[in-house]
C-alpha cells in the first residue's frame, strides 16, 4: 500500500491529520468569538454565563486546544518533509507556507500559554461561585486577556488561511524567492498583531478587535497588507 509505504503517502496522510485538526481547531475558535461571545452580551446570554461557562465551555476548550496541538505538530511535520525533498526555505511556495505557519504557531503558543491557563481561572471561578464562594477577583482580568488573545486569533486565522492556499493554488505569487527585506517587513507586522493578545485589554490599537465585525475586517486588512507585502517585494 503506498500510502504508507511512500513519502508520499505519509505527507498525504500528515495533510489529512492537519485539515481535520485545523477544521477541529479553527471551528471551535469561530464558535467561541462568532457566536458564544456576542450571545454572552445579551440579556438572555448574560443569564446563562455561568451554566454554560461551567458544563459547555470546558469541553469545547478540550476540543480547541487539542485541535490546535495536532494542528501545529502536523502542519511542522509537513514543512520537515518538504524541506527534506528539496524544497529551500528561499522557496517561494515555502514563504508562503512559513508566513502562515508563523501565524498559526502564535495562535498555538495563545491556545496554549494565554488562552487555556486564563480560561481554568475563569471556570474554577464560575464553579466556586455556583457552590457559594467567593468570586475570586483576578477571574475578570484573566477572562479579558484570553478573550483578547482568541479575538487576535481570529484575526490571525484569516490571513494565515490565505497564505496556505496561496502556496499551493497561487503559483504566479510564489515567483521568485523570499528575502530579508519580506521577512523584516511582514514579520514586524505580524508581531505588532500578536502584541495585541499579550498587552492588557483596553489598548487604543486593540480597538478593533472588541467586535466580530472589527475583527473580521482587521484579519481581511491584515492578509490584504501582507499579500501586498509579498507581491511588492518580490516582484
Amino acid at each position: 500500500m503506498e500510502i504508507i509505504s511512500t513519502l508520499a503517502g505519509w505527507e498525504f496522510l500528515l495533510r489529512f491529520v492537519h485539515f481535520l485538526a485545523g477544521v477541529c481547531w479553527i471551528g471551535v475558535l469561530w464558535y467561541f468569538n462568532l457566536i458564544q461571545t456576542p450571545f454572552f452580551g445579551t440579556e438572555l446570554g448574560g443569564q446563562a454565563k455561568s451554566a454554560i461557562t461551567r458544563g459547555l465551555v470546558p469541553n469545547a476548550l478540550w476540543w480547541f486546544r487539542w485541535g490546535a496541538m495536532f494542528t501545529f505538530l502536523s502542519g511542522w511535520f509537513i514543512v520537515l518533509m518538504k524541506l527534506h525533498s528539496g524544497i529551500g526555505l528561499g522557496d517561494g511556495y515555502m514563504t508562503r507556507v512559513l508566513t502562515g505557519g508563523l501565524m498559526g504557531t502564535l495562535m498555538w503558543a495563545n491556545v496554549w500559554f494565554v488562552i487555556w491557563p486564563a480560561q481554568k481561572i475563569v471556570i474554577a471561578n464560575a464553579e466556586n461561585v455556583a457552590a457559594g464562594g467567593e468570586a475570586n477577583p483576578e477571574a475578570a482580568a484573566r477572562a479579558g486577556r484570553a478573550g483578547m488573545a482568541s479575538r487576535t486569533n481570529t484575526l490571525f486565522s484569516i490571513p494565515m488561511l490565505f497564505f496556505m492556499g496561496s502556496a499551493s493554488h497561487l503559483p504566479w505569487f510564489n515567483a521568485g524567492s523570499s528575502d530579508m527585506a519580506y521577512w523584516l517587513i511582514a514579520g514586524l507586522i505580524i508581531l505588532f498583531a500578536e502584541a495585541q493578545a499579550l498587552i492588557g485589554p483596553g489598548s487604543a490599537t486593540q480597538k478593533p478587535l472588541t467586535s466580530v465585525s472589527g475583527t473580521i475586517h482587521a484579519g481581511l486588512g491584515l492578509t490584504l497588507i501582507l499579500f501586498l507585502v509579498g507581491a511588492i517585494v518580490n516582484s
